[in-house]
């Protein structure tokens, strides 16, 4: 899972609010592309969605604590150990700023209901039951996004995997279900045109791709195809898409190879990924 939706934030980084010229003339699979302003991201590295989701997976695998402080720690470090760019510009350089867990939490402002909390909470819908998803996405996306939206968004997106990967229904029908399980219906709306910042609307757009397609390649493509905030788009789609026995696994092999692969690219998520509770 780790790395198939890091290779889908890497994919859609290179198209990240770009013009939709831009995106129909190089939406291909063909491999990663640079970004035509973003110049610090290169082809091929994965951003913000993914690191905050290595935090997250970090901790579950590693059985802490599930609380603030041990999660805020968990940022900054994860953070720190690898600095780099695609997060806001403000909370970057908050990140930069900050020196620990503790400080984090007492200068953080709670109050965001974009996309941080869902683009992150991926591996939380591993756990066994769905009072278990539901409780450790509140704690992680209270620390940074500590509003209605931003709490559902990332409920939402934690379901979607737990959806797929204990195969409670057809993938068709996640929406579906997910309404039902937060009592809303706009879960099972389809999304249509650009995807803005806020956080519902990039689980929304999320969960129309996978329900709509019945493979990797397709759904990466109808992710970024939306235009907007395409990388977590992509990020929470192919989460969810690659835990499901009836989506198509068939990522093009140039995007699998050419995912970064340093301390903390593709190898490593891959090694993280087999120590997550399955």
């Amino acid at each position: 899972m780790l790395v198939e939706l890091a290779i889908g934030d890497a994919y859609g980084a290179g198209f990240e609010y770009a013009h939709p010229r831009f995106v129909a003339s190089h939406n291909t699979l063909r491999g990663y592309v640079q970004h035509p302003s973003h110049q610090s991201i290169a082809p091929g590295a994965y951003t913000d969605d993914t690191q905050m989701t290595l935090a997250i997976a970090e901790a579950l695998a590693d059985g802490l604590e599930w609380t603030p402080p041990v999660l805020a720690d968990k940022f900054v470090e994860v953070f720190k150990r690898d600095q780099r760019q695609g997060y806001a510009g403000a909370f970057y350089l908050f990140l930069c700023d900050v020196g620990s867990g503790a400080e984090f939490l007492r200068r953080i402002k709670p109050d965001s209901d974009k996309s941080g909390a869902a683009m992150r909470a991926a591996p939380i819908g591993l756990l066994p039951t769905v009072p278990d998803v539901l409780q450790h996405t509140l704690v992680q996306a209270r620390i940074t996004h500590d509003t209605p939206d931003g709490i559902a968004a990332a409920q939402a997106a934690a379901l979607a995997v737990h959806y797929c990967h204990f195969q409670l229904g057809p993938v068709a029908d996640a929406g579906t279900w997910i309404a039902g399980q937060l009592s809303n219906s706009l879960w099972s709306q389809p999304w249509q045109g650009k995807v803005g910042s806020k956080g519902w609307m990039s689980t929304q757009a999320a969960l129309t791709a996978l329900t709509a397609h019945t493979s990797m390649s397709a759904i990466l493509q109808a992710c970024v195809a939306f235009t907007g905030d395409v990388d977590t788009v992509a990020t929470i789609a192919l989460a969810a898409a690659s835990r499901s026995p009836e989506v198509t696994q068939d990522l093009p092999e140039v995007l699998v190879r050419d995912l970064e692969n340093g301390t903390y690219g593709r190898d490593y998520l891959a090694a993280l990924d087999a120590r997550l509770p399955l």
